[in-house]
């Protein structure tokens, strides 16, 4: 098993310190090959977009999380979520009209 960064990630970007992530411009998303299944993440989103990937429904999400984590740069320190991340919390769709495959600054 593994944890996926979901859509609901997307515009909001709440960092958390396990190795593992990797920063796009306006999203995370884990690498399946170098999740531990820890269980440490899904608890320290605040807007509960991490799943574990037993979930249904989530072969997209895995699929865009291990693609983006082998070109995003790994994140490992916390930053500030992005500046209107409580406004987009929640907003449907945001996958096809927000997501940005660019890099993120990692650290």
């Amino acid at each position: 098993m593994t944890y996926v960064v979901t859509d609901n990630c997307i515009a909001c970007k709440y960092t958390c310190p396990v190795d593992c992530f990797y920063e796009g411009e306006n999203m995370l998303v884990i690498n399946p090959d170098e999740c531990i299944d820890c269980g440490v993440c899904e608890p320290e989103c605040p807007a509960e977009a991490i799943k574990p990937d037993t979930e249904p429904g989530l072969d997209t999400w895995l699929k865009l999380n291990a693609e983006y984590s082998v070109v995003w740069p790994n994140l490992a320190v916390r930053h500030d979520p992005l500046p209107n991340a409580k406004d987009y919390d929640g907003v449907e769709g945001k996958l096809a009209a927000l997501f940005s495959p660019k890099p993120g600054k990692g650290g």
